[in-house]
């Protein structure tokens, strides 16, 4: 792997973790209500969509919103079976994953936290750069 690769890994790694921290303070600093709620599902999906480019750093970055997207759809609508909350109810990990109950504004949200990150590494990948 080139040195670019793993700079592009490290620094989707190093973006993933920050957003991790992010979720985390809306999570426990913030009141419950819309807002934390949104902000929550928008750091979901841009943590997601940060994991796309650890797992494929080459990836092109509206490929990888596409992906992240994509995901973050699918678990949303996989919760409008009884497997998410089955598995919720007994596993705190699959909670976060997977969450317990479908909310329609997540698929707004989703979009809106993987473009920002699409954005941002648009502006930062120059042609033929895999950051």
């Amino acid at each position: 792997m080139t040195g670019g690769m793993w700079r592009a890994r490290l620094t989707a790694a190093v973006v993933a973790l920050v957003i991790l921290v992010a979720g985390l303070a809306v999570r426990l600093l913030l009141p419950a209500g819309a807002f934390s709620q949104n902000a929550g599902t928008a750091l979901y999906a841009a943590l997601i969509y940060a994991g796309v480019v650890v797992v494929a750093p080459a990836v092109r970055p509206i490929t990888a919103g596409l992906v992240a997207v994509g995901f973050c759809w699918a678990v949303e609508l996989l919760q409008l079976t009884p497997v998410p909350s089955h598995l919720s109810d007994r596993s705190l990990i699959a909670r976060l994953v997977l969450g317990a109950h479908f909310d329609p504004a997540d698929m707004i949200w989703y979009p809106v936290g993987v473009l920002t990150l699409v954005a941002a590494h648009l502006i930062v990948r120059r042609p033929g750069q895999t950051v």
